[in-house]
């Protein structure tokens, strides 16, 4: 059927209806969503008018036959601007910056002087006048809001902040109206492909999941062997329950390792969503390992039962795909990089937006999107909105960072009626740093230092000078029935673990890194938790993704020198049900031993030597950590001040390339099969991630969690050149090569050296 005059698309048929997407449905669809998601803050009819104009550009001849030739050409992007025509309109109801919204929403938030410079193009004499006045003509006439009477409000609170902090809520509410604009278009976009209703879920009654929570809470707690520090946790857990009622604001639950922290946090934020008409809980976790963990504790308290016809309450989120990569990952033939480019724009639409209850996803996934430029990871940010947000191990949270970090959490917490609770056995001394002077601090816990004499369960040795090495801890820890060992770098457990195994005289051996698919690190645990249960001999060695919050308990732990943090949540596998008179934790110093890369773990390592070793403080010294995090924080290069300038200027791609939160550059995800039997589901979803006809939703990349490894991106680009992986979308890989069956994929065992060069 061809296009008859007046007739204006946003995009192509549906593979599902056949029927393409008229213009005016996508924007009145797209705004009618905005609205929803930006009343939450208050914000809504701006991020409506945003929405409605984002594609105002599409409104001309050259973009429907654009469209036209794509179809024919069996999909892809048209390739003609259409952004400029939104940014004027923008620009002429609202103000120059919320045009940025509308300039991104497929390329990212630009910056201001490139905004400037785009929006002269769209000015009467610019390059792309002529479209941008035939687009609004076109467009006025089925949508005439585009031009609105009386214009879109600015919230009030921008323009009541002190003139140097207006930048910084001015970047803050940017970034949220953009996630408002890009997920509606996504999610009117993924309608029309799927020939479906829009995917969006109602509001829940928190009120019922506390109910239930509190129900399955006790159940759980009945079915499990008592323990002699079951009253301490009951205690930590009422203290949670009667703070939640208090008003919303910045939390700290302050208690030791083993003291129920997931279960305490868990009430505390459901109670205080309940309490104060808050819509969800996102609780972020610094390591996949706990993440996996604790959503599997929480599924059990809060989804629905099996043959309910519930929507599911937890959703777990952790995958690590770039789906806003600009190019493909070196290593591909040039057939393989047409085809990802072809692929790439609507590969986009399964990007999570964390339309759940109850969110369980990574510091990393939450902060690198909170400050990222890109539309796929922005989506989800605006329903941070009237949220709780629980930072568990909050103590992980990198300290070149914390400026911009506290800045934008106490603007969520200021500005968008946000509660943040945060959790850790080493509370960080935040309040001492210049973001949050003069914010209240509600402690949940009253007397944290008798809790953790309470719970004082181990004592510590050190293993120090030229003689310790690898293969000496190995050798000592293989005298012990059940050991836990946790190295400081991947290599190291490796290596590690290849020594135990040449030298354990009985039991098992097993292994833990994050080169381990997400499956198989679920399956280690919990069979280790077994066999420990049981009395039989088994000895584990992990990266530091052991540490936080996982439920593991060893009478014997030994940890590779670290922070003295790290160290305490060692510790905390150790005894950790308090049913020995004391457990041992040794931290030993190997002479050829790795570390983390980068400045700051060298200045946090420096600051614990000050305080933390043989005949100075113990790692769980509170009065000693007190004097610590302040010596850290000084010995610092950076607290990310620099960023916050950006933030100011408004330079939202520069924010983003700054903002790292894994400072060694980043790890690319590779889904592997393990096993035959999932072979079918593994291959299909990543045939439906490749089809650039038949766009699909975050429900494809969720079922991939659990198959999908890490890799060094040194190490994805080579297996890509020596054909050990295959490109799959954005910077998603396929791995094809071995996977070893206790370390995954072994660092030190590529198959061919020649081939998998680094």
């Amino acid at each position: 059927m061809q296009a008859s005059v007046g007739q204006l698309y946003a995009h192509s048929r549906s593979a599902v209806s056949g029927r393409r997407h008229s213009l005016e449905g996508h924007l009145r669809g797209s705004a009618a969503l905005a609205r929803r998601f930006g009343g939450v803050f208050g914000a809504g009819e701006l991020a409506a008018y945003l929405a409605l104009i984002h594609d105002v550009g599409k409104g001309t001849c050259s973009w429907r036959d654009g469209l036209l030739a794509a179809e024919r050409r069996g999909g892809g992007r048209v390739g003609l601007p259409h952004k400029h025509a939104g940014t004027l309109l923008a620009d002429r109801y609202t103000q120059l910056a919320f045009g940025a919204v509308v300039f991104g929403h497929h390329g990212g938030l630009p910056n201001l002087d490139r905004l400037k410079t785009e929006l002269v193009k769209a000015q009467p004499g610019g390059e792309h006048a002529r479209l941008v006045e035939e687009a609004i003509r076109a467009v006025e006439d089925v949508v005439p809001e585009i031009h609105p009477q009386p214009r879109p409000a600015v919230p009030g609170w921008l323009m009541d902040l002190p003139k140097p902090e207006r930048r910084l809520g001015l970047d803050l509410l940017l970034r949220m109206l953009f996630s408002c604009v890009v997920d509606a278009d996504f999610l009117d976009t993924s309608a029309h492909f799927e020939n479906a209703a829009v995917r969006l879920r109602e509001p829940v009654d928190m009120g019922v999941l506390v109910e239930r929570y509190e129900t399955r809470r006790a159940k759980l707690l009945a079915g499990r062997e008592p323990s002699p520090v079951d009253a301490v946790r009951q205690s930590v857990y009422e203290q949670a329950c009667a703070a939640a009622s208090g008003e919303p604001g910045v939390y700290v639950l302050h208690v030791p390792t083993g003291g129920a922290k997931t279960l305490a946090s868990g009430g505390f934020a459901l109670r205080h969503a309940a309490a104060h008409g808050m819509r969800r809980v996102v609780l972020a976790v610094p390591f996949i390992s706990i993440t996996e963990q604790n959503a599997a504790v929480y599924r059990r308290l809060l989804d629905p039962e099996p043959r309910s016809e519930e929507e599911t309450v937890v959703l777990e989120h952790h995958s690590g795909v770039d789906l806003d990569a600009q190019a493909p990952l070196d290593g591909l033939s040039q057939t393989q990089q047409d085809e990802w480019k072809r692929r790439a724009h609507a590969a986009r639409l399964a990007a999570e937006n964390w339309d759940a209850p109850f969110v369980v996803t990574t510091t990393v996934r939450l902060f690198e999107s909170l400050f990222s430029h890109k539309p796929s990871q922005m989506r989800r940010l605006h329903n941070l909105a009237g949220s709780v947000i629980v930072l568990d191990e909050v103590q992980a949270l990198p300290d070149r960072l914390l400026a911009p970090i506290l800045s934008v959490l106490r603007g969520l917490v200021d500005h968008f009626g946000v509660t943040v609770l945060l959790v850790s056995a080493t509370q960080p001394s935040f309040w001492e740093l210049p973001r949050w002077r003069g914010l209240e601090r509600r402690a949940i816990v009253e007397d944290p230092s008798a809790l953790f004499e309470a719970l004082h369960r181990v004592t510590y040795e050190w293993r120090t000078g030229e003689g310790v090495t690898l293969e000496s801890i190995a050798e000592e820890a293989a005298g012990h029935r059940q050991v836990l060992i946790v190295a400081g770098t991947t290599k190291d457990a490796a290596r590690l673990h290849r020594h135990l195994e040449d030298r354990a005289a009985a039991g098992e051996v097993r292994h833990l890194s994050t080169r381990m698919t997400g499956g198989h690190r679920r399956e280690v645990i919990n069979h280790v938790k077994e066999l420990l249960a049981d009395g039989k001999p088994v000895q584990l060695v992990s990266t530091s993704l052991i540490e936080a919050g996982v439920d593991l308990d060893f009478p014997q732990v030994y940890r590779a020198w670290a922070p003295a943090e790290s160290m305490q949540q060692a510790a905390g596998r150790c005894n950790r049900d308090g049913r020995l008179s004391s457990g041992t934790v040794v931290i030993f110093r190997p002479a050829d031993g790795g570390e983390p890369r980068g400045t700051e773990y060298r200045a946090a390592v420096q600051a614990s030597d000050t305080y933390f070793g043989p005949d100075l403080a113990r790692p769980d010294d509170l009065e000693a950590l007190e004097r610590y995090y302040p010596v850290r924080y000084a010995l610092q290069n950076t607290l990310g001040e620099e960023i916050e300038e950006l933030r100011r200027r408004l330079d939202f791609p520069a924010v983003d390339h700054a903002f790292q939160m894994i400072e060694d550059g980043y790890s690319i995800p590779a889904v592997v099969i393990r096993h035959e039997e999932d072979r079918e589901a593994i291959e299909s979803a990543i045939a439906r991630l490749r089809d650039p006809l038949r766009p699909c939703g975050p429900e494809v990349l969720r079922s991939l969690q659990q198959h999908t490894a890490s890799l060094p991106r040194r190490e994805a680009e080579a297996a890509l050149r020596s054909g050990l992986a295959l490109p799959v979308t954005g910077d998603l890989i396929w791995w094809l090569g071995a996977y070893h069956e206790q370390r995954g994929l072994d660092p030190d065992e590529p198959e061919d050296r020649r081939a998998f060069s680094l």
